[in-house]
């Protein structure tokens, strides 16, 4: 127990809830008495169909699946029930035949011919039919060819007798390779159990395969019977719902070498988001588990089954581990399979984790407003391009360009959210921008007298090339040739 508490913690407690594992399941805190099941532990439903009446004819139109279906105990009496009256049967039509030819009294007359040889009774006439029907032939009694009769009712017993053996012998066939005793090794945890795993609630039960031959396209299903009333007042005693292994995720296809942990995952969709700790003492529900496969050797489809009641659902409890490395392969011990451990659980359902989650969260995150804000600002921005598109022409030439008020809110809008980088600034700005002590302020008012007047840079600033273009402080469209001067007098005006 130390060993395991190093390896598992101090919080954890194991609690074993199987016979074989020396203990007891946790007490209930209010043990309510023993309720009736629809699917027992080994997988048999409780369902008897009952005031058929002539819906009955229908087992006997499939006479093979019903013989199959019986018990072994009535399988067994209707085959040697049938044998035994088809064999008395027969012994009696040849008891017959030699009465009707007199060959019973004439049967120690060596010059008289009888239909059968040597048969003066009814026993002997049974022996003559057991050495016919199971080919022995012992040569004492044989049927002669003064007896035509003979010769018929000799064919019709191979035929009658050919009939009986494939029917019943394929019955017996049918019934002893059945895959159901296959199921007896496929293992089902005791308890299924409901604890934490990755964040979130889960519902958990293990499987297991006690033989080395593998389960082809072993597959898991599991099914919630619960009673519920419809809104319109209809009551279904036993509504079935659809529990989530991991149909999305390929989870339920299992690959069964070693014990397995099956869980489901309780959230918005599960019938258990409203489950809580306190809340599964009151419920009634039933999880009926279904594993079908392959068997590896027959190739024939077997079905495991059990069910779990809510008395047998563990609030707060994870399996034990079973599997260990040893020197060249893992091994499983079995003898834990059942065994839980109670971990650390909250007693609330999903549904009011969420609540107490939303309620302690702010209502509108910053980052939710931020975004809505530029999804307003793109919102404005599209709205002027339609309107921009919409001016008369004479007006789109006052602004100079189509595309006029997009710039414009653009920046204002990155104004106000300080996007613009430096690169996109005159590198004048840029300098003036790098000193510390200049203000936004200063950087505005600078900003929008050049851009004001783009073309009075002072001469000073160029570069000695371009001053002497400029004529010695004049303006650099004085040495443009006239054309240029008109596209820059137009673009400006």
């Amino acid at each position: 127990m130390s060993a395991l508490r190093r390896k598992l913690g101090d919080e954890y407690q194991v609690v074993s809830t199987s016979a074989s594992g020396g203990g007891l399941p946790p007490p209930r805190s209010a043990p309510r008495g023993k309720r009736q099941r629809f699917g027992d532990k080994n997988g048999r439903c409780n369902v008897q169909h009952g005031n058929l009446g002539g819906e009955t004819s229908r087992y006997l139109s499939d006479l093979f699946t019903t013989l199959v279906d019986l018990k072994w105990r009535w399988n067994l009496f209707i085959f040697i029930l049938t044998y035994t009256v088809a064999w008395l049967f027969m012994a009696s039509m040849w008891w017959v035949i030699a009465y009707m030819r007199g060959d019973l009294n004439k049967a120690h007359d060596d010059s008289y011919t009888p239909c059968v040889a040597n048969v003066y009774n009814f026993p002997s006439a049974f022996l003559f039919f057991i050495e016919t029907e199971a080919t022995i032939g012992y040569g004492y009694r044989y049927i002669t060819d003064k007896c035509p009769e003979g010769i018929i009712l000799f064919l019709f017993q191979s035929i009658l007798g050919s009939i009986v053996d494939a029917f019943l012998i394929g019955c017996m066939f049918i019934k002893m390779s059945q895959p159901k005793k296959r199921a007896e090794t496929l293992m089902f945890s005791e308890h299924a159990a409901i604890s934490m795993r990755d964040g979130k609630l889960t519902l958990m039960f293990r499987v297991g395969n006690l033989r080395n031959s593998h389960m082809v396209s072993a597959q898991i299903r599991c099914k919630l019977l619960k009673s519920r009333q419809t809104p319109e007042g209809e009551f279904l005693p036993l509504d079935q719902l659809e529990l989530d292994v991991g149909f999305s995720t390929g989870a339920d296809q299992l690959f069964l070498v070693s014990p397995l942990t099956i869980c489901h995952v309780i959230d918005s969709k599960s019938p258990f988001y409203d489950l809580s700790q306190r809340s599964i003492h009151t419920e009634q529900f039933e999880i009926v588990v279904i594993l079908e496969g392959i068997v590896e050797t027959t190739g024939m489809t077997c079905q495991a089954r059990t069910s779990y009641t809510e008395d047998e659902v563990l609030w707060g409890h994870r399996f034990f581990p079973v599997i260990s490395l040893e020197e060249g392969f893992f091994k499983v011990d079995y003898s834990q399979f059942h065994a839980t451990f109670e971990v650390p659980t909250p007693p609330y359902s999903v549904k009011e984790q969420e609540e107490m989650l939303l309620m302690s969260s702010p209502l509108i995150p910053p980052a939710v407003s931020n975004s809505k804000e530029r999804n307003n600002s793109v919102e404005c921005l599209d709205g002027l391009d339609e309107v921009g598109t919409k001016l008369p022409s004479k007006l789109q030439k006052i602004t100079g360009r189509d595309d006029f008020p997009k710039k414009l809110l653009r920046m204002s809008s990155t104004t106000s959210e300080k996007a613009y980088s430096m690169g996109d600034l005159p590198m004048k700005l840029q300098r003036i921008s790098s000193v510390p002590g200049n203000s936004e302020e200063k950087l505005g008012s600078k900003t929008t007298k050049m851009m004001s007047d783009p073309m009075s840079q002072s001469v000073a600033e160029l570069p000695p090339k371009l001053q002497k273009l400029s004529g010695g402080g004049g303006r650099m469209e004085g040495n443009l040739p006239p054309k240029l001067r008109k596209m820059n007098s137009d673009r400006f005006t």
